[in-house]
């Protein structure tokens, strides 16, 4: 037996009329088809439910599944503490999965309750599990449940997980219904909860039509900065789940879509056919990787081509990369500070620089800096060498700082801040996504160098040059 059954289903828990109440009637479609999916699931002969869930505890590197023996849950923070769930915890699929994705070396660990505790999280069930259930068990499935948190792995990493699922069944030869919790963009509206996007109608059709086309790689491929610009947060479950249905005929069919409080809520059922080896992606994914790598690598300008060189040489245990002064650009042969950032799949895996320069050159205060940023960022682990094909780079060469008296001379678009009081400092750099205003900058300066909200500080501010 094999993964039998594949879906799509949102979570929006107004939709449960306990919770909702008038307003659930608002969705009914979506109620209807999640009904419709459950019948689907119930005739599919599944014998374990897999649910990826993008609001259970969510870890950058790895994709943890839960082991707890009973999975429990209520829907009580929306107001509903008499809509409960217990349900049995499938530990031998759970294991049958770990051992499947370390086959695909793709990093994966259990949530069991000391790993809970390290990292204060909660193992119970979350919205994302609970309220599709509740239309699922409506339809007559009640089956033990593996409930598996959304990770921030690459989209090639995170496809690979449902064919882990799907070799996780074939290995205990149990049929297995695989979903993917989660609603579309969050920007659909002024009113809605992640504000509004002129481009979230846009992200919400383009992925329906994918979904039912049963495109993966159209999926994998879409732009991620439409992706971040959507809110949603359903992208990731959905390629994790449509691994499952690598090589094989798939019958797509979106049941629903609804957006009536700024939300998009998608219901869709794919169901697997035969075995078509020629239908695989896994290849092509490979390929359009090794593209991309070189055509990024290609693009590198001079600091940040030095910083890649230089923190990779640090983690294969090389020595640095030999310098010849002839080669430098003038430019970069005087003192300055420099920051260097290191982002894994669009997120940031460490950033480390210099307010003053400590060293006689640009070069060597960004080769210091690289090293810093790829294995001293304290909130990360240091980079592993298997990571190195990854990661990309920017350097940021900083102006001499100049003070200033008040936050009208602050523009966080052009100008990076730098605060003060005694021997604590703080710096922010100019240009961050999601920083639009001279008191936020400050703000966050304050709290990088343990300044309370309340504390003078002196000001400075400064420009940069950013390479790529």
């Amino acid at each position: 037996m094999s993964v039998v059954f594949c879906g799509v289903v949102p979570h929006p828990p107004i939709a449960v009329p306990e919770v909702g109440n008038r307003e659930a009637k608002k969705v009914q479609d979506t109620q209807q088809a999640l009904l419709e999916l459950g019948w689907r699931i119930k005739a599919s002969g599944a014998e374990v439910l897999v649910i990826i869930s993008p609001h259970s505890p969510v870890f950058a590197d790895a994709i943890v599944i839960n082991n707890s023996p009973r999975l429990k849950g209520s829907l009580q923070r929306f107001g509903a503490p008499g809509v409960t769930f217990d349900y049995a915890g499938d530990l031998d699929m759970v294991d049958e999965i770990i051992d499947r994705c370390q086959e695909l070396n793709l990093a994966a660990a259990v949530l069991d309750e000391d790993l809970a505790k390290d990292y204060n999280v909660d193992v119970t069930l979350d919205h994302g599990v609970t309220v599709p259930l509740y239309f699922i068990r409506q339809a007559g499935v009640e089956l033990p449940l593996v409930v598996v948190s959304m990770s921030l792995l690459s989209f090639e990493q995170l496809y690979h997980f449902g064919l882990a699922v799907d070799r996780a069944a074939r290995a205990q030869n149990r049929p297995v219904a695989l979903l993917a919790s989660g609603d579309l963009s969050h920007r659909l509206a002024p009113d809605a909860p992640a504000g509004f996007h002129p481009q979230a109608k846009e992200f919400d059709s383009d992925i329906v039509r994918l979904v039912g086309a049963a495109d993966a790689q159209g999926l994998i491929n879409y732009d991620l900065d439409a992706v971040d610009r959507a809110g949603e947060c359903g992208m990731r479950p959905i390629i994790m789940m449509m691994g499952a249905l690598d090589g094989k005929g798939v019958e797509a069919e979106v049941l629903s879509y609804q957006a009536p409080f700024g939300v998009g809520y998608m219901v869709a059922s794919l169901i697997p056919g035969r075995q078509d080896d020629s239908k695989s992606i896994l290849a092509n994914l490979a390929k359009e990787r090794q593209q991309r790598i070189k055509k990024m690598r290609e693009r590198e300008s001079y600091l940040v081509q030095l910083a890649r060189h230089t923190l990779e040489s640090h983690v294969l245990g090389k020595d640095k990369p030999k310098i010849d002064l002839k080669e430098v650009p003038e430019e970069f042969k005087k003192p300055a500070a420099t920051f260097v950032t290191v982002k894994k799949n669009g997120h940031l895996r460490g950033c480390i620089g210099t307010v003053l320069p400590r060293y006689e050159s640009i070069v060597e205060e960004v080769m210091q800096n690289a090293i810093s940023a790829g294995t001293a960022d304290p909130r990360f682990q240091p980079v592993r060498p298997e990571e190195l094909d990854e990661l990309t780079y920017s350097v940021d060469v900083l102006a001499e700082p100049e003070p200033i008296s008040d936050l009208t001379e602050l523009d966080p678009h052009k100008y990076g801040v730098i605060v003060s009081a005694g021997h604590r400092r703080g710096l922010l750099l100019p240009n961050l996504e999601g920083i639009d205003h001279a008191r936020q900058q400050v703000e966050i300066a304050k709290e990088k160098a343990g300044i309370g909200p309340g504390e003078k500080v002196n000001l400075e501010r400064f420009e940069v040059i950013r390479y790529k």
